[in-house]
């Protein structure tokens, strides 16, 4: 292995499947309990243990931080369709406390948000076509303490499958949230994400696709590789 990469938020373990798949060592952490998540966990506070692992030293046995906050007062859900319809109330937006834990970490990191208004650095944007999935889900990605290139963004190749705005649409893509008006089913998320350990639909509608953590597990490993060359 690699390294060891600590997954906080780390929800079914999507984006620690792509680091695992990219050589690393992977611990997870999450407030709730994640039975179906395929690495070694806590079970708790994802900020509180943070700031513990920071107080002890014990910190220093990782290499990389990822972080997937919930932010719900920016993802695109909220500040479109539930505002304009007056849906909705306070949400809670976690970005700011863990990018100051992230910082005092003192290590490299990942923080993950979904498209929206979350206030990060979009260093990083990835999207399932560039890795030739069933999904397009376009994910933003803060790196703090290193860097990598941006890479192309090829041209969708169609529609995402199903209702929208009262319009029936066929696509090479798959609807992977929500229920109703045509959403992939628990099978086709699973298959267009792939992602196989878990078949609770919930948690494969907030997961990261493995191939976009596998490729910023590996540009990171190379970027690293850069600096000490």
């Amino acid at each position: 292995m690699t390294g060891r990469v600590l997954d906080l938020f780390s929800c079914a373990g999507g984006a620690a499947m792509g680091y695992h798949r990219a050589g690393f060592t992977v611990d997870g952490c999450d407030i709730a309990d994640r039975p179906r998540y395929p690495f070694p966990y806590h079970r708790g506070d994802a900020l509180e243990y943070l700031a513990r692992l920071i107080a002890s030293g014990e910190i220093e046995r990782y290499t990389l931080v990822h972080a997937s906050p919930p932010c719900q007062a920016g993802c695109a859900l909220t500040v479109g369709t539930n505002t304009s319809q007056g849906w909705g109330g306070t949400h809670e937006d976690l970005v700011a406390p863990t990018r100051a834990l992230l910082d005092a970490s003192g290590l490299p990191y990942v923080m993950e948000q979904p498209n929206g208004r979350a206030k990060i650095r979009k260093d990083l944007s990835l999207c399932g076509e560039m890795f030739g999935l069933g999904v397009l889900r376009h994910r933003n990605f803060e790196l703090g303490r290193w860097a990598t290139a941006q890479p192309a963004h090829p041209r969708h190749r169609g529609y995402v499958r199903g209702h929208r705005h009262g319009v029936r649409r066929d696509g090479p893509y798959v609807a992977a949230y929500g229920n109703g008006g045509g959403k992939a089913t628990v099978p086709e998320m699973q298959q267009a994400m792939g992602i196989t350990w878990t078949d609770v639909r919930e948690e494969l509608t907030e997961a990261i696709p493995p191939a976009y953590t596998q490729w910023i597990g590996r540009a990171f490993l190379t970027a690293r590789q850069e600096v000490f060359a």
